[in-house]
C-alpha cells in the first residue's frame, strides 16, 4: 500500500521539537520521519504535537454519556472534543443504574467494533463511591458491587476499561479481582484514611481520579487519600486545570511532588463542550455555566466546561512547566498510564498518526486521528 507522505513545518514528536519534517502514514501509523520534503504529496503549516487523550469525558457537543449511551452519543461527543485537539478518548459514565451502565458497555463494544476514531475504552466512575464524597453523583444510586456489575466489567469487548471507586466501599480483593482483569483502578470520590488508601494501592490500583476533588485532603495527623496519592511514586493523577476546581498552587505541589509522567490533565467535560449551551438538565436538577464554570442547583461544582487545548495552554501559562510539558501532560502521559505507549501519545515511527495542528496562538486548527483528518477550523 503506497503511504501518503505529509511535509510538516514544525513538529513536537513528544520528545523534540523538529524543523520540516516528512511523516509517512500507512493504514494510520506513522511508518517512515525523514526530511525528504521534495517527496511529500502535502504540506502543513504551523506546530504539529501528539494528539491529546482524556480520560475523563462525561460528555460533549450537547450530549451527556449517562442520559443516551449510545453509539451515536460516542461519536458526537468524539467530533465536540475533537475541535479541541482530543484525539483519544474514555467515554465516562458516572454513577447510575446498572442498566444504564449494560447500555453504556453496549454502546462502547459497538463504538470498539467498528473502529470508532477516537474511542480508546470506557471510564465508569461509580458507582461504588463515597456518599460523604459523592460531589455531584446521585446518593440512590452509589451502592456496594454486584454481580450485576462483574458481568460488565469482565467483559473483553469494551477497550480500555478504567473504574474509579471508594476503597472503604470496595474490598482489597476486588480490587485485585479488577486488576487481574486489566482494568485500570483509580481512588476518587472517596473519604477513605490514608491507611486505607494505601492497602488499595498495595492491591493493585494505581491510579487518583481529579486529584484533590472529592478525596479526603492532606492534613498533618491524617494523610488522607490526598496525601496517599502524593506520597504514592508509582501512581498516576489525573487533575482538571481550568482555575475552578484546584489552585495552580495545589497544582504546582503535585508536580513538585510526583515524578515526571505521573500527572496528566483531564477535561471531566461535560455536554456544553462545542456548543453554546449555558444550562442542562442532570438527573434531578439543572447545571449552569457562568464564568466558565458548571454548578448544579444543589451548589457543587457538576463536572467542567473544559477542554483539553484549553486545559493545555493553562497547564503552560499557570503551572511552572513548559509548553512540551503541558502537552506531554495531554498525550503521553495518559497513554502510558492506561498502557498504551509505543501505541499513540508520541509522534514515533509505529505509533497512530493521531496529531493536532497549532495555530500560532495555540488554538487548533485541525485534528487527525489515524493520519485522516476529522476536524478542521
Amino acid at each position: 500500500m503506497t503511504s501518503t507522505r505529509i511535509h510538516i513545518e514544525q513538529l513536537f514528536d513528544g520528545e523534540q521539537l523538529l524543523d520540516h519534517q516528512v511523516i509517512s502514514v500507512e493504514n494510520g501509523k506513522i511508518v517512515a520521519i525523514d526530511g525528504d520534503i521534495k517527496t511529500a504529496v502535502q504540506k502543513i503549516a504551523g506546530l504539529v504535537v501528539p494528539g491529546f487523550i482524556d480520560l475523563q469525558v462525561n460528555g460533549g457537543g450537547g450530549v451527556l454519556f449517562n442520559d443516551a449511551p449510545s453509539l451515536e452519543n460516542l461519536k458526537t461527543m468524539i467530533a465536540a472534543h475533537a475541535m479541541f485537539g482530543t484525539t483519544g478518548m474514555l467515554p465516562t459514565l458516572i454513577t447510575d443504574k446498572v442498566e444504564v451502565m449494560a447500555q453504556a458497555a453496549d454502546a462502547m463494544a459497538q463504538a470498539i467494533a467498528e473502529n470508532v476514531p477516537g474511542i480508546l475504552g470506557i471510564h465508569f466512575e461509580g458507582p461504588h463511591l463515597s456518599t460523604a464524597k459523592k460531589g455531584t453523583h446521585v446518593e440512590e444510586y452509589i451502592r456496594p458491587i454486584s454481580e450485576a456489575e462483574w458481568q460488565i466489567l469482565e467483559r473483553k469487548d469494551l477497550g480500555q476499561i478504567l473504574v474509579t471507586l471508594a476503597p472503604e466501599t470496595v474490598s482489597e480483593a476486588d480490587i485485585e479481582r479488577m486488576v487481574s482483569l486489566g482494568i485500570k483502578v483509580c481512588l476518587g470520590h472517596t473519604n477513605a484514611s490514608y491507611e486505607v488508601a494505601q492497602r488499595a494501592i498495595d492491591a493493585g490500583a494505581d491510579g487518583f481520579t481529579h486529584l484533590y476533588n472529592a478525596m479526603s485532603p492532606l492534613q498533618g495527623r491524617e494523610p488522607g487519600v490526598t496525601g496517599c496519592a502524593l506520597l504514592n511514586d508509582s501512581a498516576s493523577c489525573g487533575i482538571i486545570i481550568d482555575g475552578h476546581h484546584v489552585s495552580y498552587a495545589s497544582a504546582n505541589l503535585a508536580l513538585k511532588t510526583k515524578p515526571t509522567g505521573k500527572v496528566f490533565l483531564v477535561t471531566d467535560a461535560m455536554s456544553t463542550i462545542g456548543t453554546d449551551q449555558t444550562e442542562f438538565s442532570f438527573f434531578d436538577r439543572t447545571v449552569y455555566l457562568k464564568d466558565g464554570r458548571l454548578n448544579s442547583t444543589t451548589g457543587e461544582l457538576a463536572g467542567a466546561a473544559l477542554d483539553m487545548v484549553t486545559a493545555v495552554n493553562n497547564a503552560a501559562d499557570f503551572l511552572n512547566i513548559s509548553y512540551h510539558e503541558a502537552v506531554r501532560m495531554a498525550s503521553s502521559y495518559p497513554a502510558t498510564y492506561i498502557n498504551q505507549q509505543g501505541v499513540r501519545g508520541e509522534l514515533k515511527v509505529g505509533q497512530a498518526a493521531d496529531f493536532v495542528v497549532l495555530n500560532a496562538d495555540r488554538s487548533v486548527q485541525s485534528t487527525w486521528i489515524a493520519g485522516q483528518t476529522i476536524y478542521t477550523n
